[in-house]
C-alpha cells in the first residue's frame, strides 16, 4: 500500500529538519532570548511582563521577511483590539456585571471579530488578549495592558529585525529546483508515452497514474513558487539576483498548461488506442508520426527556458506535429480519427505553453 506524501512520516521528518527550518528555528531561539533579555528596558512597560517579548518573537518569525513584518503588524492590531475589548469589559464589571458574564461576552465579541479576514493572523489574538486583560489585569489593568502591548511589540520588532539581518530567507533557488524537477518529470512522462505508443504498448492506467502524480506535485511546486516570490520582498539578498522577479511564475504557468494538456493527451490516446480497430484508425505511419511528435514535444518541455535553445526545440516540435497532422489528412474521411486530432490539439497546447520562452526579447535568466 502506497502512503500518500502528506501522510508519510519520512516526509514530516524531512520537512522538520530541512536547512530552511533549522535556520528559522535557530534564529527564532536567538531572537526570543534576546527579546527576553532586553525587555526590562522597554519604555512604558513593567519588567515583570518581560515574558511577553519572546511571545512577540514567535508571532513574527516566519519563513520570509515580508510575512514576518505583515504577520507581526497584524498580530499587534489584533492585540490592540483585544486589549481595548478587555478594558471595556473591566469597566462594565466595575458597574456590577458578574465577571462570568463579562468572560462570556468578551469571548463572544472576540470570536466575532476573529471573522474579519483583514486582520490576518491578528484575528486569533483578539479574544485571547481581551481574556488576558479581563482575568489577569488585576488592580492595575492600564499598566498591565500597556506592558502587554509594548512588550509584545518589542518582541515583534526583534523578530523582524533578526529575520531581516541574519541570513534573510530567500526561497528562489529551492523553487527553481522544484520547477526543474517538475519539468523533467513531465518530459519523462511524455517520453514514456511516446515509447509505448510507438511499440503498440500504450497503457492508459499507467499514463493516467503518472499524470495524477504530477498534479499533486504541481500543487506543492505552486506553494514553493509563492514562497519564493514572497521571500524576495524587502529582502536585500533578493536584489542581487539576476533572474527576473516573475520568471518562476511564468515557468509555473507554462508547466501548469503543459500538465493540463498532458492529461488531455492521455485521454485522447486512451480512446485512440482502444478497441480492436485501433490499428485501422491509427495506421503505423500515423502512429510513428504521433510518437515522434510526442517525443519532440517532450524535448521542448525539458529544454531550459532560454530563447536560443527553446526556439530550436520549438521549431522541431512544430515540424514533428505538422508531419503527424499531414498523415491524418491522408486518411479517408470515414477513417479519420477525431481522437487523433484531439491528440494534436493537446500537443499544440504544450507547444503554446512553452512558446513565450523562445522570445529573444524576454528576459529569462534561467537554467
Amino acid at each position: 500500500m502506497t502512503v500518500p506524501p502528506a501522510l508519510d512520516p519520512r516526509r514530516w521528518w524531512a520537512d522538520a529538519v530541512s536547512a530552511d527550518r533549522l535556520l528559522l528555528a535557530a534564529k527564532t531561539a536567538v531572537a526570543a532570548a534576546l527579546a527576553w533579555y532586553l525587555a526590562p528596558f522597554v519604555p512604558f512597560a513593567q519588567s515583570e511582563y518581560s515574558y511577553y517579548a519572546p511571545l512577540g518573537v514567535l508571532v513574527s518569525m516566519y519563513p520570509t521577511v515580508a510575512r514576518s513584518a505583515s504577520s507581526g503588524v497584524q498580530a499587534l492590531v489584533g492585540l490592540a483590539l483585544g486589549i481595548g475589548l478587555g478594558l471595556g469589559s473591566l469597566a462594565v464589571v466595575g458597574t456590577g456585571l458578574p465577571r462570568i458574564v463579562a468572560v462570556a461576552v468578551v469571548i463572544l465579541i472576540g470570536v466575532l471579530l476573529a471573522g474579519v479576514r483583514a486582520l490576518g493572523v491578528g484575528r486569533d489574538w483578539v479574544a485571547i488578549a481581551a481574556l488576558f486583560v479581563l482575568l489577569l489585569g488585576g488592580a492595575d489593568p492600564d499598566g498591565y495592558s500597556s506592558s502587554y502591548l509594548m512588550t509584545m511589540a518589542f518582541g515583534v520588532l526583534v523578530g523582524v529585525v533578526v529575520n531581516l539581518v541574519v541570513v534573510p530567507p530567500l526561497r528562489v533557488g529551492r523553487a527553481d529546483d522544484r520547477l526543474t524537477r517538475l519539468r523533467d518529470a513531465l518530459g519523462a512522462a511524455l517520453d514514456r508515452m511516446a515509447d509505448a505508443l510507438a511499440g503498440h504498448a500504450f497503457d492508459p492506467e499507467a499514463a493516467r497514474a503518472a499524470t495524477e502524480g504530477l498534479t499533486a506535485t504541481l500543487a506543492d511546486v505552486r506553494e514553493e513558487v509563492d514562497l519564493a516570490d514572497e521571500s524576495r520582498r524587502y529582502n536585500p539578498r533578493g536584489r542581487r539576483l539576476h533572474a527576473p522577479r516573475d520568471l518562476g511564475r511564468r515557468r509555473l504557468d507554462a508547466l501548469t498548461g503543459t500538465a493540463d494538456a498532458t492529461r488531455e493527451l492521455v485521454a485522447a490516446l486512451t480512446r485512440l488506442t482502444a478497441g480492436p480497430d485501433a490499428d485501422t484508425r491509427l495506421p503505423d505511419d500515423a502512429r510513428r508520426a504521433l510518437a515522434a511528435a510526442v517525443r519532440a514535444v517532450s524535448r521542448l518541455v525539458t529544454t531550459p527556458p532560454e530563447p536560443e535553445g527553446t526556439a530550436a526545440q520549438l521549431h522541431e516540435a512544430d515540424t514533428a506535429l505538422a508531419a503527424y497532422t499531414q498523415r491524418l489528412r491522408r486518411l479517408d474521411a470515414d477513417d479519420e480519427p477525431l481522437d487523433g486530432w484531439e491528440a494534436a490539439v493537446a500537443l499544440r497546447r504544450v507547444i503554446a505553453a512553452c512558446g513565450p520562452f523562445s522570445d529573444p526579447d524576454a528576459d529569462t535568466g534561467a537554467r
